[in-house]
């Protein structure tokens, strides 16, 4: 699935070239020229990358740009004839994750475009590898729990059924489910299993076992953690 572009520029001559070029790289594009109608198109298309102008009609860039970030993460670069270092400062302080000033060349926009969505996506892996629930705290590249700030020791099937149990959170969740997507639902394998990796996990996490408060007991169902 390609990635998605907003662009929103109030020239048309420089809107519809970059469009094209992006269009001919392979994205999925979009175009609104001005800044009110780039936030109705950032609601309606959910864009991967912003490339946002800051001279706009209407609504002024830096308020298109805040009212972005108040909604969604999505990295912004921003576009404009403003070379001042003011203006790039402001943007930079606002959060944008790129700055290009016009004239540009279209490669230079492109690889900024490629960069940027690379760095993005660097950085949603890297938050989907930590789990932080708080007393809880996940880290899968490490293979690290900790329960209230305390570094704890777990097998991988007990590692492997908590952090399920955590991308799961607040969600019942049956034996059977635990069973297919901890074991692989493996024929040999029964429920019992899950009850006595739930009671070894409860052994370590747990302040008092007997009385768990993190994983928690639906009777007649399943379980579910409650962080």
């Amino acid at each position: 699935m390609p990635d998605r572009i907003l662009i929103v520029e109030d020239d048309r001559s420089i809107a519809d070239s970059v469009s094209y070029t992006l269009r001919q790289e392979g994205f999925e594009v979009k175009v609104a020229y001005d800044g009110a109608a780039g936030l109705d198109a950032f609601r309606a298309f959910r864009p991967d990358l912003v490339i946002l102008d800051l001279m706009l009609p209407v609504l002024h860039g830096f308020d298109v740009f805040r009212a972005i970030r108040r909604q969604a993460d999505t990295p912004v670069v921003m576009l404009t004839a403003k070379a001042e270092e003011s203006d790039r400062v402001a943007g930079i302080e606002l959060g944008a994750d790129d700055y290009v000033v016009k004239p540009f060349s279209m490669r230079e926009l492109i690889a900024r475009v490629r960069m940027v969505l690379r760095r993005a996506r660097a950085a949603a892996e890297a938050a989907d590898d930590l789990l932080d629930l708080g007393e809880l705290v996940i880290d899968r590249t490490r293979h690290l729990v900790k329960v209230r700030g305390e570094e704890v020791s777990l097998a991988p099937k007990e590692f492997a059924l908590l952090e399920y149990m955590a991308r799961n959170r607040g969600r019942v969740l049956t034996r059977a489910m635990i069973l297919e997507n901890v074991w692989g639902g493996g024929q040999f394998i029964d429920e019992h299993t899950v009850d006595v990796h739930i009671r070894w996990l409860r052994q370590k996490i747990e302040r008092r076992p007997s009385k768990p408060e993190l994983i928690l007991t639906v009777r007649g169902v399943g379980y579910k953690l409650n962080a």
